[in-house]
């Protein structure tokens, strides 16, 4: 029974969505035109309408002689009126298509308007014809073959009639019959290009989307060796304040214990939670980069033959741990994209650190023509550090990132002498 539902269902959805269904998305992306051209294409549909209704009009007023019985005025008007469903053809060509159909069953009635023997003028026919192959390209293709049927079912009579001479009618059919199977294949692969446009875009962006979460993870993973590093201090000093302090009274010893505990606690639930968190294994044996490594970083890239002037103000060893791992992973992506999109170009890193905050800014000229725009993607980046050191991060993807987890400022973007400049402002206050 219930298979019997679902066939009549079936069979049901293409007539249905003839007589009354939504106009259905075009087939095929759509490309966005210029004012002045669809302007130009309106302007081209009004004109060809006007064309149209004024050839079946004089037709019509020609034979049935208006000018002799002007009661017979309400036909010309009737045959200037079955053209103007093309107006409609852009926009909605299903009602189009709709109203030229319905036109279609009201002609005969028309008796002034034949043409060659029967009660359908040339100019309807092709408004008709027109209609239905926009329409019937964004249809699928039961709802394409109901629609011919409804259209040449009204000179059903005639082509039988017809058939001896296969003129009018039978010619009609044909031609519907050939642009029906053309309309049907030009339809399925226009649908069949959209659904990979859409299929392309979705895609790309869950790649970006798990470009964002991979990046995240890998910070957190990089944030917990060096929050792991504090929280393990915290507990070895409140396990052996009271051996350090000499005497101390039993609720200061009882107070130590349970901040060693619960320093513990949180070291354990870390490495838990990096368990969750990191892929690579390999991962765990790198030790984390500190700033005042940045100097041996443009070294290898300076052997790599990117020339780099380097600004580096003291004290940078006295930088938190968090900061000085998200400085250097700027400078190294930024030296990473210069060597790649702009070969040949001055490369200048400059780290400043001052009361609250430490500056990072690399900038590089415009280097030497590529095929490839010298922009930074947003990409994985493959760093100018020592050899064998794999990729790190997402380009400005992960330099945005660590930059907002750090709850800094990052500002990227081209020079006005065609170079590229990456600046961060990472403050210290939070964290020191």
């Amino acid at each position: 029974m219930n298979r019997l539902q679902q066939w009549l269902r079936a069979a049901c959805r293409p007539p249905v969505q003839v007589s009354v269904g939504a106009e259905p998305a075009p087939a095929g992306s759509r490309r966005p035109g210029s004012r002045r051209r669809r302007a130009a294409g309106h302007a081209a549909l009004v004109l060809a309408t006007a064309l149209l209704a004024a050839l079946n009009g004089t037709h019509v007023y020609a034979a049935a002689g208006v000018a002799r019985d002007p009661a017979s005025t309400e036909q010309v008007l009737v045959a200037v009126a079955v053209v103007l469903p093309l107006l409609l053809v852009p926009s909605r060509p299903m009602l189009a298509w709709r109203l030229g159909w319905l036109a279609l069953l009201l002609s005969p009635l028309l008796s002034a308007g034949w043409w060659g023997g029967w009660p359908w003028a040339a100019p309807q026919l092709l408004v008709l014809l027109v209609a239905f192959c926009v329409a019937g390209m964004r249809q699928p293709r039961p709802v394409l073959w109901w629609m011919f049927g409804l259209s040449v079912l009204p000179w059903g009579w005639w082509l039988v009639r017809d058939i001896p001479n296969l003129n009018g009618p039978a010619s009609a059919t044909l031609v519907f019959t050939a642009v029906t199977i053309a309309v049907s294949s030009v339809g399925s692969r226009l649908r069949a290009q959209s659904a990979l446009a859409t299929q392309t875009v979705r895609t790309d962006t869950e790649r970006a989307r798990r470009a964002v979460l991979e990046e995240r993870a890998r910070i957190a993973r990089e944030l917990h060796d060096v929050v792991a590093h504090h929280l393990s201090l915290i507990a070895v000093q409140a396990e052996t304040a009271p051996f350090r302090l000499g005497e101390l009274p039993e609720p200061t010893r009882a107070e130590f214990a349970a901040l060693s505990e619960v320093a513990r606690e949180a070291l354990t639930e870390m490495r838990r939670l990096l368990g969750v968190l990191r892929q690579d294994r390999s991962a765990e044996l790198a030790p984390q980069p500190r700033l005042t490594e940045v100097p041996a970083l443009v070294d290898s890239a300076r052997r790599a033959g990117v020339a780099v002037d380097l600004s580096v103000s003291p004290g940078l060893d006295a930088v938190p741990a968090g900061v000085g791992v998200c400085a250097y992973r700027i400078v190294q992506e930024s030296l990473s994209n210069a060597s790649r999109h702009a070969s040949g170009a001055t490369v200048t890193v400059t780290v400043d650190q001052g009361m609250d905050t430490v500056l990072v800014r690399v900038a590089n000229g415009p280097g030497a023509p590529v095929d490839r725009p010298s922009p930074p993607p947003a990409g994985p980046a493959r760093p100018a550090g020592p050899a064998g050191q794999e990729a790190h991060g997402h380009g400005l993807t992960g330099m945005r990132e660590r930059v907002a987890l750090l709850g800094g400022s990052l500002a990227a973007g081209p020079t006005s002498a065609g170079g590229f400049e990456v600046s961060a402002v990472l403050p210290l206050r939070e964290f020191g």
